[in-house]
């Protein structure tokens, strides 16, 4: 019995590659919803899954706990308009208050004052000429504390971390990024060797890892190439390069006649136990580092991780309109594969009135436009599935949008595909089934 309704199945399927191959053309017009419906699935969750691994990568690059602080200049536009338009009496005019500017104190009092901070890092950031031997670059110099390559997911290749007396005295130290060992030091161990930044010739210490961002998120994080950085330790910033005569010891100048700098620091990245406190703790920074400024607002507080999510919402709200686009398609397509059929038992009423006065039965009629349906739908899903790989290439390497192809969203339209042929197929083959024969041999 299962020998008869195999030869039977088989012979309804090959009935139904007969009919498919002798109407090609017709065929391949109603696989082009499924073929398209397919590829975009495809393209959709490899942009979608492509996006969320960007973002990932995005948040282990700034820390998933991670508070940014950056120096900002004060804009008095509307000050100074008010100004203008009314002048107050003599002696009446308010007087601007003084911030010395993001500091090195700054650090320390956020570090010791606020209990939900876990470590922070401060940079200074210095363009300084780095000499060697006979080749000479301008790259990034900056000031750190070893807080620094925790924070930002930096290891050594080769050497070793700065020590206590090397940060405590301003030492003439470095340790150079990998893409800087490529640049200079190609052929030879950089560890023990003398460089000249700027004026200063320094000891290089260490080196290192490799640190692969993408272009397009150093532009979107605003971050640089920290394998061609040059990392000295912050107090030989200060010491050497920024301002000599400030006594960090006491946080004073010694001399009336050298005002300090605006904003002695480029960047604090504070760290925060719980990434539930992010928000408070921002708060709480802020308004300390405001009554440390004297009320005057030169600095700006970020949460890199809010931005990223937000980011995030968006692109996952745009994969899933262009997913329910694709779906559409899909939907499309099973409408064209249902019409077609329907038109081809009007067609094929003959046909079908023969095989059943030959012996063929209901089911044998069933199973033989199934066939059909879903083959048109399996080789629209090969095609798309194709289409949908080419697609993803192509807008990883034209438009840099990275993407991810996944095994599983390859069976996923492969199994939508054929679902698709089966349900909108079914239809179409039971009415070709209850064909009276009688009515179909009068057929002309």
């Amino acid at each position: 019995m299962q020998q008869l309704w195999g030869t039977r199945n088989s012979n309804n399927l090959r009935i139904a590659l007969d009919s498919l191959v002798a109407n090609r053309l017709r065929s391949f017009l109603t696989a082009l919803g499924i073929i398209f419906g397919v590829g975009a699935v495809i393209a959709m969750l490899a942009i979608g899954r492509g996006a969320k691994e960007e973002i990932m990568n995005q948040m282990k690059l700034v820390g998933v706990n991670n508070i940014v602080i950056k120096p900002v200049t004060e804009k008095k536009e509307e000050e100074e308009k008010e100004g203008t338009e009314q002048k107050k009496p003599a002696g009446q005019e308010k007087k601007q208050k003084f911030s010395k500017g993001l500091s090195l104190a700054d650090a320390h009092s956020i570090l010791k004052m606020v209990p939900t901070v876990e470590s922070i890092s401060a940079e200074m950031i210095l363009d300084q000429d780095i000499i060697y031997k006979s080749k000479s670059k301008k790259l990034k110099t900056v000031g750190v504390e070893p807080s620094f390559f925790a924070l930002n997911n930096i290891g050594l290749a080769e050497g070793k971390m700065f020590n206590e007396q090397q940060l405590a005295r301003g030492e003439g130290v470095c340790i150079i990024g990998a893409g800087v060992k490529r640049k200079f030091f190609l052929s030879e161990d950089p560890v023990g060797k003398d460089i000249k930044i700027g004026q200063q010739w320094l000891r290089v210490i260490g080196v290192t890892d490799e640190k692969l961002i993408s272009s397009a998120t150093k532009e979107n994080l605003g971050i640089r190439d920290y394998n061609m950085d040059v990392y000295i330790p912050i107090q030989t910033a200060v010491l050497r390069y920024r301002n000599p005569a400030f006594r960090i010891s006491d946080n004073r100048w010694e001399r009336d006649d050298n005002p300090p700098p605006a904003h002695q620091l480029d960047q604090l990245i504070v760290k925060v136990h719980d990434p539930e406190l992010l928000t408070e703790s921002a708060g709480i920074i802020s308004r300390m580092l405001k009554r440390r400024h004297s009320d005057v607002e030169d600095f700006e507080v970020t949460i890199p991780e809010q931005l990223l999510k937000q980011q995030q919402k968006t692109k996952d709200v745009f994969n899933i309109v262009l997913s329910a686009i694709a779906g559409i398609s899909l939907l499309v397509g099973g409408i064209g594969i249902m019409n077609i059929m329907l038109a081809s038992v009007l067609e094929r009423t003959k046909e079908i009135g023969i095989r059943m006065a030959l012996g063929a039965q209901k089911r044998d009629i069933v199973m033989q436009f199934l066939f059909e349906a879903v083959l048109i739908s399996l080789c629209g899903g090969i095609i798309g599935i194709l289409l949908g790989v080419a697609g993803a290439y192509f807008v990883d390497k034209v438009a840099d949008i990275k993407t991810i192809i996944s095994a599983i969203s390859i069976l996923l339209s492969f199994v939508l595909a054929s679902s698709v042929g089966l349900i909108f197929g079914i239809s179409p083959a039971r009415k070709a089934a209850n064909q009276n024969p009688i009515e179909c041999l009068r057929h002309a």
